[in-house]
């Protein structure tokens, strides 16, 4: 199996959604500023700037977890634990966005996000046990 190309399309997708995300929280938090939305009192001004964190916040965390992925490619090795738990939680919490973006962005964005979960699975399951695992005896 092509382990490195699976890898680096993978990190591709997810540094190109890592802007696509923080572009999508900077005009929603040009609604927030311009209608002063507010939750439950909480200022208008809070919650324009919390769109803008959580923004950051995610495209950091897409960036951090295209990493992964690409180092795994450069390396051709599986990424260690902690790359592996990083990949893990980005495929639940695409999984879990693209459930909810059927209802409000429709079946494209559905078919994107489970098309990123596939990629991210797929590069996990590619690069599966580390090499020279094949022969070794199973832990009891």
């Amino acid at each position: 199996m092509a382990r490195r190309p699976i890898a680096l399309v993978t990190a591709a997708v997810l540094f190109l959604e890592a802007p696509g995300i923080v572009a999508f929280n900077a005009v929603m938090a040009r609604f927030v500023k311009a209608q002063s939305m507010s939750l439950d009192g909480l200022h208008p001004d809070a919650m324009y700037a919390g769109t803008w964190a959580l923004g950051l916040g995610s495209g950091a965390l897409l960036l951090l977890c295209g990493l992964v992925p690409l180092i795994a490619a450069i390396r051709d090795r599986r990424p260690g634990r902690a790359g592996r738990v990083l990949l893990i939680g980005c495929a639940v919490v695409h999984g879990i966005l693209g459930a909810v973006t059927v209802g409000l962005m429709g079946w494209g964005a559905f078919a994107f996000m489970m098309a990123v979960v596939a990629l991210i699975v797929l590069t996990l399951v590619a690069f599966g046990e580390p090499k020279g695992a094949e022969g070794a005896p199973a832990a009891a």
